[in-house]
């Protein structure tokens, strides 16, 4: 096969990601498939050390912070993260590298009859796409022999295709209401679904949660016999300083005062960097060789677009990835923080099952110039639902079908004093990178 026919095999495969509100298939499900299929192909998954990070806000970015200071630390490293902004290759990396487009065509080639056998079995669920995917990077990671592979969960956690694992850390990231209709209504529900990766006698990190959660964490690590770090109590951190390049902090840990830059914006981007130290001083407390020094160069290299980024100085473009009530609210926090405007440019879309009068009531006190938009995702809300929000709260909301359209409307009008924002989903922010890449 070719990339292209491998592509279509893979999506001959049902995509939940591409569909808004499907929940577990009974109260019976597994993963039994899903282990069967490793286990045909040899456990791929168990080749190597590997940490598991689940949550509901920065679990990409942790996984990007751990992975690249273990590549710095000397393991050959592999990252697993969902969802891509342009390519499919972005979510199956080693040492930073996406894998290529011929790569993906042997894996796939090689595992397409494992695949096949599995869906002709009766006895096992069919696999979904990202379950296909999830088994194609532990396929590719075996290959490259990595020594540590660093995966993020796609949905949830005890139910998630890559909670097959036996993982050195459990990492667990803040965590709020989110894909209600899958997880459950309420904070707890939810804890209880991303605390299904904490393995019995594991060691689990946890980013500072909201007080519902906690307890639900602590009782899931007791009834496991898994040793609890908590961020904001066993590890701690402060700010330095920051400007529009990067940001400078100090986080308190168990190997000492940890004196650190990062090339990532905003607050919580240095509480997603004391939860990645936390997670790398225990797999160093595990006997591996992670250093200070290590962990001081890796977060210094890390780059993950999308988050809080800028694209543009005159006037500043700044995209960021917000798309729940918790994250835009962290959202207007850095924005106020960091920029002094005069007229605030707000492009916006999201998807269509996301709480969009919630997001926008988050957004409504920066006084923002509203142009609502869509992206080209399956799940996206229209440009039409999403002003109506807008207007619902009294707020004036411009129709633009598309996010450069919005741009070059928002470009036209506005000033060097101006900040022109692109918020409300990763696949929003995906066009706006386009857009700028172009240029």
């Amino acid at each position: 096969m070719d990339y292209g026919q491998a592509e279509t095999f893979l999506n001959t495969f049902i995509d939940y990601e591409k569909i808004p509100g499907i929940s577990f298939a009974s109260a019976d499900y597994s993963l039994a498939h899903v282990e069967e299929l490793l286990h045909r192909l040899d456990d791929p998954h168990l080749a190597a050390r590997t940490v598991h990070i689940a949550g509901t806000k920065g679990k990409g970015s942790i996984a990007a912070m751990v992975a690249e200071v273990l590549t710095c630390s000397g393991y050959t490293t592999g990252l697993y993260t969902s969802p891509h902004l342009h390519s499919l290759m972005e979510r199956i990396r080693v040492d930073g590298k996406p894998i290529s487009r011929d790569e993906f065509a042997v894996l796939v080639t090689e595992v397409k009859p494992y695949f096949e056998a599995m869906t002709q079995d009766l006895l096992f669920r069919q696999l979904t796409f990202f379950e296909a995917l999830t088994v194609l990077a532990f396929c590719y990671f075996r290959k490259r022999k990595t020594d540590f592979d660093v995966l993020e969960v796609g949905l949830g956690g005890r139910l998630d295709a890559t909670n097959v694992l036996a993982p050195e850390a459990c990492v667990i990231s803040p965590i709020s209401l989110e894909h209600t209709q899958v997880l459950g209504d309420t904070l707890e529900k939810i804890a209880y679904e991303k605390a299904g990766i904490i393995k019995p006698g594991s060691v689990v990190v946890s980013s500072p949660q909201q007080e519902e959660v906690i307890p639900v964490i602590s009782d899931v690590c007791r009834q496991r016999g898994a040793r609890l770090v908590q961020v904001g109590r066993d590890v701690t951190w402060s700010k330095k300083a920051s400007s529009l390049s990067c940001q400078t902090f100090e986080v308190e840990g168990k190997m000492g005062t940890h004196r650190l830059t990062t090339r990532l914006l905003g607050d919580y981007q240095i509480e997603n960097g004391a939860t990645a130290v936390a997670a790398l001083e225990v797999l160093a407390s595990l006997g591996f060789d992670v250093s200070k020094e290590s962990i001081a160069r890796g977060l210094s290299r890390v780059e993950w677009p999308g988050r809080f980024q800028i694209l543009g100085r005159d006037p500043i473009v700044l995209v960021d990835g917000a798309h729940n009530v918790a994250s835009t609210r962290r959202l207007v926090e850095s924005i106020r923080a960091y920029f002094d405007y005069s007229r605030f440019f707000l492009i916006v879309g999201t998807s269509c099952d996301k709480d969009i009068s919630g997001v926008v009531k988050e957004l409504i006190p920066l006084s923002p110039r509203v142009l609502a938009t869509s992206s080209s995702h399956p799940r996206a809300a229209s440009a039409a639902a999403v002003a109506a929000e807008f207007i619902g709260q009294g707020v004036t909301a411009e129709l633009c079908k598309d996010v450069a359209q919005a741009l070059r409307r928002s470009l036209s009008v506005a000033n060097r004093k101006d900040l022109i924002c692109v918020a409300g989903s990763l696949f929003i922010v995906a066009e706006a990178l386009s857009y700028f890449s172009k240029d």
